[in-house]
């Protein structure tokens, strides 16, 4: 059964992570889920992410996930999260991750997918891949951007965990709160996002996709069609 569960109230889809007891550990067919849950429906403008129970947005994937896994089988599901990610991080949507409690593995990377993040006074952030002998793969290689690279590659060398105090200067989150403010401040985020019109979320959402994997030139030249296509054409 997948812990993923969705809710649509009003313009925004509210997707959680509902394992609470195995602290929102992560199955393959979460991760499905997931993906499957960003083939949005017409008439949302924002998806927010959170966790369930108040200990952890999520621990990352569950450790028996990787046991059994060959060569062949281990490229298909590393494939599958990395689309699953790619669907969060190209959404013609804003999307929000409230994070509280712990946000490892491929929980932290889902939240650097994501265009913004709120998280709590008592959450705590890792990639400890590298200490059950993996690299830490697909949305991790964000997170230079937001710390910088000296701590990105402490943090995934390391696989050490992070309270949130130490990304304070980083801009890692864009508001820290108290878990009783969680709610209310995601909302008012949320509030400030889901006015605006469609299309032209859309597209700067796809420019932000263009200026990450392009150099400046070619970025601008993107940046300058996108601009033309809000506007009708001549008669």
């Amino acid at each position: 059964m997948t812990a993923i569960r969705t809710e649509r109230t009003g313009d925004t889809l509210r997707i959680t992570l509902a394992r609470p007891a195995k602290l929102n550990a992560l199955r393959p067919e979460d991760i499905e889920a997931l993906r499957a849950a960003m083939r949005l429906e017409d008439g949302v403008r924002a998806v927010v992410f959170a966790g369930e129970g108040g200990r952890a947005f999520s621990a990352g994937m569950h450790l028996d996930t990787f046991g059994s896994l060959t060569r062949e089988s281990a490229r298909s599901f590393i494939a599958g999260l990395r689309n699953m990610l790619a669907a969060v991080r190209t959404a013609p949507v804003p999307t929000l991750c409230a994070v509280d409690g712990y946000c490892l593995g491929v929980a932290f990377e889902l939240a650097l997918a994501c265009d913004l993040r709120v998280a709590t006074t008592r959450s705590t952030f890792g990639l400890p891949e590298i200490k059950v002998g993996i690299p830490s793969v697909a949305d991790a290689a964000l997170l230079s951007q937001h710390v910088g690279l000296s701590l990105a590659k402490e943090i995934i060398l390391t696989g050490d965990l992070y309270p949130v105090t130490r990304f304070a200067t980083t801009g890692l989150c864009n508001a820290v709160v108290d878990p009783t403010a969680l709610t209310a401040t995601t909302e008012t985020l949320l509030s400030k996002l889901t006015p605006h019109d469609p299309a032209a979320m859309a597209s700067q959402k796809r420019l932000f996709e263009t200026w990450q994997n392009t150099a400046l030139a070619p970025g601008t030249d993107v940046s300058v069609h996108e601009f033309a296509t809000m506007f009708p054409p001549s008669p």
